[in-house]
């Protein structure tokens, strides 16, 4: 989800050329006479009071020209005073993630994340501690917000005890092995997989020393990163090719979410 190249905040002029819709000014004539309509850069404006700021967004693509302007966009927040340091030297930062949209289709959602810095990569927490919240369009002010985040930094030292137990779970090869299917199960439906072959050993082993290890956070930072990058060969009969990598954060959200959830099933199983 994230690069290493977005560890500075994002700048309004940046936000502009890489999401435009988050500052639309006038929602869709589509909304009712109850919507209010929020501007996303005005949320942001108020996390970046509460020391949040912004490290990348992304907006769906618009299939229809009434909805330019209106559709869903994400934005990713980071605070500097945030920051998981692992003994190993592994830095994780929690993130908070917005979804919202001009349409009057969506609320803001904040979703709860963790960027890993070795592996320049993001995911999404899926537990039951961290459920989305939602904030309604017509009952949205900085008190509300500041709420609802608090809540869920409070929440944060649950990260580190889910991490922490993913440590210190040890699988063997056969563990390994089935975890990766179940990983694999979330990305393909069951009918793709019993066409396509894929190299098992060659998906298990990790790109770099850092995440050499068989407990269940060094394994599972190697199979999510290849599910979301692509970063893996699959064969139908003769034919190989390149997994793709995922674009869509709709799609990448999603997908986090369900394997974080797998992996915590793991836990000491």
């Amino acid at each position: 989800m994230l690069n290493l190249e977005n560890q500075l905040f994002k700048t309004r002029e940046q936000l502009k050329e890489i999401a435009p819709s988050i500052f639309t000014a006038i929602p869709s004539k589509e909304v009712s006479d109850k919507y209010t309509h929020i501007p996303t850069d005005q949320v942001i404006s108020d996390m970046e009071l509460m020391g949040w700021g912004v490290v990348d967004a992304k907006e769906v693509k618009a299939r229809k020209a009434g909805t330019k302007g209106f559709q869903k966009h994400l934005i990713v927040f980071r605070n500097e005073d945030v920051v998981i340091n692992g003994e190993d030297g592994d830095t994780v930062f929690p993130q908070i993630l917005l979804t919202n949209s001009h349409d009057g289709k969506n609320s803001f959602e904040f979703t709860a994340g963790l960027f890993r810095m070795v592996c320049e990569n993001g995911l999404v927490i899926s537990t039951d501690e961290f459920e989305k919240v939602k904030i309604r369009h017509m009952g949205y002010d900085f008190e509300t917000l500041q709420v609802k985040i608090k809540d869920m930094v409070e929440k944060l030292p649950l990260t580190v005890e889910s991490m922490n137990k993913m440590i210190e779970t040890e699988m063997d090869q056969e563990k390994i092995i089935n975890f990766a299917k179940d990983i694999l199960a979330v990305r393909f439906s069951e009918r793709e997989l019993n066409r396509v072959k894929i190299n098992m050993d060659d998906f298990i082993t990790p790109v770099r020393t850092e995440d050499k290890g068989n407990d269940l956070w060094s394994v599972f930072n190697v199979v999510q990163e290849k599910i979301i990058e692509g970063d893996y060969e699959y064969s139908t009969g003769s034919r190989s090719r390149k997994a793709r990598r995922i674009k869509n954060f709709k799609q990448d959200m999603d997908l986090n979410s369900k394997m974080f959830d797998v992996a915590l099933q793991y836990v000491n199983a």
